[in-house]
C-alpha cells in the first residue's frame, strides 16, 4: 500500500519552520509500516533546505521514504511540468484530516486491520458496553 505522510503536525509537533518534537510513536509506527513493505511518501509543504532538514530528521531516526513530494523517486518534476501534483497514494496521514489526527497506535490498527476509525470505535464501544439483560415478554 502506498501511504502519503505529512510532516509538520503529523510526525512532529507544529513548529514550522523549525522542527517540533516528535509526536509519540510516529517514528516507531512509520518504521513498522516500512518493515511491512508499505511505500511511504513524505508529503509536505516544506521545500528546499526546510524539506531537506525534515528528510534528514526522519533518516536519523531510521525512517526512509520511498519518495518525497512525488509519486516515484525518479520522477523529475523540474523537467516535466505536465505532471499532476496530486499523489497517487492509497492513504494519506495528515493532521488536517476531518476530525483531526488519531494517535499513532490507532493509525497503525486502521492500516493493519483495514478498518475505518468508525469501525474501531464501534468495536471498542461494544466491548465496553455492559450486556443488556433480556427483556421479559408478556407470554413468559
Amino acid at each position: 500500500m502506498t501511504i502519503a505522510v505529512d510532516f509538520d503536525g503529523t510526525i512532529v509537533e507544529h513548529r514550522y519552520p523549525e522542527i517540533g518534537r516528535e509526536i509519540p510513536f510516529a517514528v516507531e509506527t512509520l518504521k513498522k509500516l516500512a518493515e511491512e513493505h508499505h511505500r511511504l511518501i513524505l508529503w509536505s509543504v516544506r521545500e528546499g533546505r526546510l524539506l531537506d532538514e525534515a528528510v534528514e530528521w526522519c533518516r536519523q531516526r531510521g525512517v526512509e521514504f520511498y519518495a518525497v513530494n512525488k509519486d516515484f523517486p525518479e520522477e523529475d518534476t523540474e523537467k516535466n511540468r505536465h505532471y499532476s501534483r496530486k499523489l497517487k497514494a492509497d492513504l494519506f496521514i495528515d493532521d488536517r484530516n476531518i476530525g483531526g489526527l488519531p494517535d499513532w497506535g490507532t493509525i497503525y490498527r486502521m492500516i493493519k486491520e483495514r478498518k475505518s476509525l468508525q469501525q474501531l470505535l464501534q468495536e471498542e464501544w461494544e466491548e465496553d458496553r455492559p450486556a443488556q439483560p433480556r427483556k421479559k415478554r408478556w407470554w413468559f
